[in-house]
């Protein structure tokens, strides 16, 4: 056989090979997500190596190092669909500059804005029969059934809502519902009713990356489905840690008094 003939068959061959997949898995053959990661970026790396900047989500510990690029998941967000009325109380939060978040009263801050939130690490514990997802801000947490698509019977509204999980091949699909009216999506003002519902699913695409997409239904307040993807970052030595938001809050006070006197902060 000619040499070049046998050489272009050989790169033939490993083109066709697939790549070995960096994609942790169990004993079961499924992904693995455990550990600790960060929402909202693209950047791999230590938390410290993805976050360095003065910027937004920088560190501020070296003064001279660059503004820490966008992570980009917000490009992949369409707008929110809100229905008319609800455009109108979503821009009146916005105009306010969001002093009446729910967050700012340290109350839970929700589904999908606990995961999508990069300032602070959220942690995945698998295993074979369920998730259990502990998130640093505000001290909340979910336990995550596997393997089922029921929930139970005695719901009662909550803010994290109630969720069960399955498998579609590499993918985890989370079922979450039994929501109160009183957490915001996203940003300023983004609220929903007691009606949503919320699909949510994690790809583990690499060793470093999940891919995330929630797909929120709410009959109540949008005029359809409203799709939000974004991505979280394996940040190896990053633990989980204490913390206390109503410890010398003064936020509350503060914003009560706006509130009552009816101070309206234009942005400019």
């Amino acid at each position: 056989m000619p040499i070049l003939i046998f050489l272009l068959l050989a790169f033939v061959a490993s083109a066709q090979t697939p790549a070995k997949s960096t994609v942790p898995r169990g004993a079961d053959g499924r992904p693995d997500l455990s550990g600790v990661w960060q929402g909202g970026s693209t950047r791999a790396g230590t938390w410290e190596e993805a976050n360095t900047g003065t910027g937004v989500g920088g560190t501020g510990t070296d003064p001279t190092a660059p503004v820490a690029p966008s992570s980009g998941d917000r490009q992949s967000r369409e707008g929110a669909p809100y229905q008319p009325w609800a455009v109108k109380k979503v821009l009146q939060s916005f105009n306010q500059r969001a002093i009446d978040d729910p967050t700012a009263r340290c109350l839970p801050p929700g589904i999908p804005r606990s995961v999508t939130l990069g300032l602070f690490p959220q942690q995945f514990i698998q295993t074979p029969t369920q998730i259990v997802l502990l998130y640093e801000y505000m001290n909340v947490f979910r336990v995550i059934p596997l393997n089922t698509t029921k929930h139970p019977d005695d719901l009662e509204p909550s803010y994290m809502g109630d969720s069960v999980a399955r498998w579609d091949g590499d993918t985890l699909v989370v079922d979450v519902t039994s929501f109160n009216d009183k957490t915001w999506l996203i940003g300023a003002g983004t609220f929903h009713s007691d009606a949503m519902h919320i699909t949510e699913k994690y790809t583990r695409v690499s060793k470093d990356r999940i891919n995330y997409q929630a797909t929120i239904e709410d009959p109540k307040v949008l005029t359809k489905p409203w799709v939000i993807n974004s991505s979280l970052m394996l940040r190896e030595g990053t633990r989980i840690r204490e913390y206390v938001c109503v410890e010398n809050n003064e936020d509350i006070g503060n914003y009560e008094k706006f509130l009552k006197d009816g101070v309206k902060i234009n942005r400019q």
